[in-house]
C-alpha cells in the first residue's frame, strides 16, 4: 500500500494511529496529554526564555510551544478481488486458485484486521460474490457458488469494483482497498453499446486511479501468443503488473502479501 494510512488499528500497513512508535513530532497541539512530545516541546520553548521574563527555575511556555508526538502503527487494509471467471483462459484453474487464496487471506485477516472480498465477471456483467468480510465461513459458503465460462466483459469487473469501493470508503472511510485484478486482458464485451471492450476496460481503470485505488494487476496470460493486454490495464491502473506463471493459491496469496508489505 502506498504511503501512511490513519485507518482501523490492525498488522497490515503503515499509519499513522494513537499507538505505536513515536517517528516524529509535530507542531499542531495535542489531543491528549499523553500526545505531549516533552523534548520537543521543552527544544521549542527554551530560545524564548529571556524574552518572556523567566528569571528563576522552571520554562515559561505558550500555546504555540507545544508540540505531540506523531506515531506510527499498523492497520488494517480492505483487499479486493476482481477476477475473469469468463472462457478466455482455463477459467476453473484460476478461480481454484484465488478460492484458495482468498480462504488463505481470510484467515490471515482475523489475526491482522483486514477484510477481502471478490467480485468475479463472465459472460453478461460482474458479480459481487463475496461482499468485503473478515468472516472465513461467510467465506466458504459465497466461494461454494463460483461459475465460470462465457465471454469476457472486463470493463464491467472494474466499474463493479469502482462502486464497491466507493460504498466502502463510506461505510469506512479510513480503511485503505487494495485491488488485485486476475485476467488476461482479453477483453470482449463493452461497457455500452458500441463501444470498444479493451478501450473501455482502460478507461475504467484510469477511473480507479483517479480514485487513488492501490491496484496490482495479476496476469494470467499463457500460451505461446502473448499480447501484454495485461500490462494495458495495468498502466491505465496506475499499478504493477505481476506475472506468476503457473497459477496456485499460494502464489497469488504471495503476489497480495508482498504489495501490502510494501
Amino acid at each position: 500500500m502506498p504511503g501512511v494510512g490513519e485507518g482501523a488499528p490492525g498488522r497490515r500497513s503503515h499509519a499513522r494511529t494513537d499507538q505505536g512508535r513515536v517517528v516524529r513530532a509535530a507542531s499542531d497541539n495535542p489531543h491528549r496529554a499523553a500526545d505531549l512530545h516533552l523534548p520537543a516541546t521543552v527544544a521549542a520553548a527554551a530560545p524564548h526564555q529571556l524574552a518572556r521574563g523567566r528569571t528563576g527555575p522552571g520554562l515559561r511556555l505558550r500555546r504555540d510551544d507545544l508540540r505531540h508526538a506523531v506515531r506510527e502503527g499498523r492497520e488494517g487494509n480492505l483487499v479486493l478481488f476482481v477476477v475473469d471467471a469468463s472462457g478466455s483462459m482455463a477459467a476453473r484453474r484460476r478461480m481454484a486458485a484465488v478460492s484458495g487464496a482468498v480462504l488463505s487471506l481470510l484467515r490471515d485477516a482475523y489475526q491482522r484486521r483486514d477484510k477481502v472480498g471478490l467480485i468475479t465477471f463472465r459472460a453478461g456483467g460482474a458479480e459481487l460474490l463475496l461482499p468485503p468480510t473478515s468472516s472465513v465461513p461467510a467465506a466458504v459458503t459465497r466461494l461454494n457458488r463460483l461459475r465460470t465460462g462465457g465471454r469476457t466483459p472486463l470493463a464491467d469487473g472494474l466499474l463493479r469494483a469502482r462502486r464497491v469501493l466507493a460504498a466502502e470508503r463510506l461505510r469506512d472511510p479510513r480503511r485503505r482497498a487494495l485491488l488485485v485484478l486476475l485476467t488476461d486482458g482479453r477483453a470482449t464485451v463493452a461497457a455500452r453499446a458500441g463501444g470498444d471492450p479493451l478501450l473501455d476496460a482502460l478507461r475504467a481503470a484510469a477511473l480507479l486511479a483517479g480514485d487513488g485505488v492501490a491496484t496490482v494487476v495479476v496476469d494470467c496470460e499463457s500460451g505461446p501468443v502473448r499480447l501484454g493486454l495485461a500490462g494495458r490495464v495495468a498502466v491505465a491502473a496506475g499499478g504493477p503488473v505481476v506475472a506468476v506463471g503457473e497459477l496456485s493459491a499460494e502464489r497469488v496469496t504471495g503476489v497480495v502479501r508482498a504489495a501490502r508489505a510494501a
